[in-house]
């Protein structure tokens, strides 16, 4: 059995732990509070990207396009994790999305944002392209802008065929869902081919065609980027508030536990004192 001094020893280190735990998740708060506004401010016009260009290619036919020609080469995933850890499985889930892909690895080309995910991916040997770690600290549409101008010149040279972000959806404070969605080339849904088929109504083009999405295009990679950012680091800091709230409830556990471990072990002490004390007494008498 520990002894008084080593009980105390490993209460006084978890309370330390927890004062810690404590403080994280009351930054994660304040910082999900923050990123919770500009993730919902952004998923009306992420999603109205999305659903807007699906709908103008569902309603074309014929275009003669760099960036929508099916083409070979490699698969590219704009990866999105943390700097940071200490978020439970934020990092490792967005990470699982790219290993358990079904993908071949020697296939796939990585665009990282996040330092954990370079680390994971990095030592099981794929490849990055591009490493945008620092955009995640503080998201701006310049970065996705960037990001985005990158990944779309690769493209229209032929060195990556498709382009998928691997992201968390962030749904609400508890639930953040890893998902891996295709960017390029543009999939259009069920609903909208058979809309097409129903009533086909032919989508016209001001200036022409080729003007317009090279145009649009660019902005819809972009929006989707910076959504899935501003996204991903809402889930983030909800990942760590969670993570720490269980860690300090966990600590709490672990010192009520060695409190009373602490009492037993001294009331144990005192009566081997008062043994010794009155055998003492008796063998006086």
């Amino acid at each position: 059995m520990a002894s008084m001094r080593d009980i105390k020893r490993r209460k006084g280190s978890i309370q330390s732990t927890q004062q810690i735990t404590k403080a994280m998740k009351l930054v994660s708060t304040v910082k999900l509070q923050k990123a919770k506004t500009h993730a919902e401010l952004a998923k009306p016009y992420f999603n109205h990207m999305y659903e807007t260009m699906t709908s103008i290619l569902s309603k074309s036919s014929n275009i003669d396009h760099p960036y929508l020609k099916a083409q070979e080469g490699k698969k590219a995933i704009i990866v999105i994790t943390s700097n940071r850890g200490l978020a439970g499985g934020y990092n490792s889930n967005v990470s699982k999305l790219v290993t358990e892909s079904g993908f071949d690895k020697d296939d796939v080309v990585l665009y990282i944002i996040g330092k954990k995910g370079r680390e994971f991916l990095g030592k099981r040997g794929y490849e990055i392209a591009g490493d945008y770690s620092e955009a995640i600290n503080e998201p701006l549409y310049s970065d996705a802008v960037e990001i985005g101008k990158q990944v779309l010149e690769d493209f229209a040279e032929g060195k990556i065929g498709e382009i998928y972000l691997a992201y968390t959806v962030f749904k609400n404070t508890v639930s953040h869902i890893p998902t891996l969605m295709k960017v390029m080339p543009v999939e259009v849904k069920e609903q909208e081919e058979e809309a097409k088929e129903e009533t086909p109504i032919p989508m016209n083009y001001e200036p022409e065609e080729e003007e317009v999405l090279s145009m649009i295009i660019p902005k819809y990679v972009t929006s989707l980027i910076y959504g899935a950012l501003v996204e991903a680091l809402a889930s983030e800091n909800g990942a760590r508030m969670q993570a720490m709230d269980s860690a300090t409830s966990n600590a709490e556990e672990m010192i009520q536990d060695l409190s009373l471990k602490y009492n037993r072990a001294r009331q144990g002490s005192i009566t081997q004192e008062l043994t010794e004390i009155i055998a003492g007494a008796e063998a006086i008498s």
